[in-house]
């Protein structure tokens, strides 16, 4: 299996690089990777590759560590932190935290949340109620979302980018630890350490943890996750809140439902899967049912507006057929060597790994996901490391994290990735 994944992973970019050499143009700098070339070196790089080193130095040493279910929790989060942090000084140093965030007039800054808050000069109340009608005018990603983040930004009072970068990395390392908590649950500790070290160092992780929106996101869907596969059913109901309120985050975590309800289903029976699913949409239909009546917030509404707005957009000019290979593809290269252990999981029919490729699947058939899937699909990649330490041997985790790390440093350097 993770030879066939490779190949086809391989033939889906060799295409669509050989298309944009001969001038066909399928919404992609590197159809399908979201990157341009641009190799840049400072005098920064001897800091971030310092930091990179001590990480994994600490990494090797916590993995073995005998300590407590909290204090490693505890030292994963720090350790997300740190190695972030010290990837994203490579290029220009403590500014490119968050100059992703700055609003100018050429710069991926006037594309970002920051953007929309004038828009929220009105209330937050009269901005939920005629945010449907605003889709068509707000920057791009809060137009392709739930106005969940910007209403947040809002209420804690955030403005500037550095306040919004603190917000995005502080709560994006903290799904290191949960999604420990995760493995822990449904594996061992073994698992579950390997599964979080993996996550601290894939290259989607330490390239975009730190620039992108998407860190919180995936967060938002890992906490819901971890709810929802507890076999107590007030947790589980507490799980379904959860993913109601990251719904209103991001449209897409509503997939991380679907993987956790397959992984219920092999682990408590088809009759939990359908519970749990019962149970999710009936609060998904009361959070967005009282939030209507409260603000007016119409849901449908504002989907129906994000899908116009995506399709006109660069969507438009995305091809469906080769996205349906490319949105995967991509997302398997920023994945790095974690992709060939998920893949050799799925082969031998692991349940996480099933229930990844079955996301994963429902997503490119859609069609709402085209290209961008290594930054968007950051919520996913938790799930992909969890399901390659399930089939990762003990001795190829120091040579696993040292090329990770390697290869995240090389795509910072090497490419930009605006993120």
């Amino acid at each position: 299996m993770p030879i066939i994944v490779t190949a086809m992973v391989g033939l889906t970019v060799a295409v669509g690089l050989t298309a944009k050499a001969f001038g066909v143009y399928w919404g992609a700098p590197a159809q399908p990777l979201l990157i341009t070339l641009d190799p840049v070196v400072t005098g920064w790089l001897a800091i971030s590759v310092a930091g990179l080193a001590g990480g994994l130095f600490l990494a090797l040493r916590l993995v073995r560590a005998e300590v407590g279910a909290g204090r490693f929790g505890f030292a994963l989060f720090g350790l997300a932190l740190f190695t972030r942090l010290a990837l994203n000084l490579a290029r220009s140093g403590p500014e490119e935290w968050y100059s992703v965030y700055i609003v100018r007039p050429v710069s991926e800054g006037r594309l970002e949340y920051l953007g929309a808050l004038t828009e929220l000069k009105v209330g937050i109340g009269p901005f939920l109620d005629n945010f449907a009608s605003l889709v068509a005018t707000l920057p791009i990603h809060p137009a392709g979302h739930p106005p969940g983040l910007v209403v947040t930004l809002d209420l804690f009072g955030i403005e500037s980018p550095q306040a919004m970068a603190a917000l995005t990395i502080v709560v994006g390392a903290a799904a290191t630890p949960v999604l420990y908590a995760l493995g822990r649950r449904l594996f061992d500790e073994k698992t579950a350490r390997v599964a979080s070290l993996l996550f601290v160092f894939v290259p989607a992780s330490l390239l975009y943890g730190a620039t992108s929106a998407d860190a919180l996101f995936a967060t938002l869907g890992l906490v819901a996750v971890l709810l929802m596969l507890s076999k107590r059913a007030l947790v589980v109901f507490f799980g379904a809140v959860s993913l109601a309120v990251a719904t209103f985050f991001s449209y897409a975590l509503l997939a991380i439902a679907g993987w956790a309800g397959l992984v219920k289903w092999r682990r408590d029976g088809f009759a939990a899967m359908v519970r749990l699913a019962l149970l999710c949409g009936a609060v998904l239909i009361v959070f967005y049912g009282v939030l209507a009546l409260a603000t007016g917030f119409d849901v449908v509404a504002a989907v129906d507006a994000t899908h116009d707005r995506y399709y006109k957009g660069v969507a438009g000019v995305r091809p469906y057929l080769f996205y349906f290979f490319g949105s995967p593809a991509a997302f398997l290269v920023i994945l790095g060597p974690v992709a060939w252990f998920a893949s050799r999981s799925l082969g031998s029919r692991e349940i996480t790994a099933l229930a990844l490729a079955a996301v994963i699947l429902v997503a490119v058939v859609g069609g709402y996901t085209k290209a961008e899937t290594e930054r968007i699909w950051l919520f996913l990649v938790p799930l992909a490391c969890l399901t390659a330490a399930r089939a990762l041997p003990e001795k190829y985790l120091s040579p696993m994290l040292l090329a990770l790390a390697a290869q995240a440093l090389l795509f910072e350097l090497v490419f930009d990735t605006s993120w």
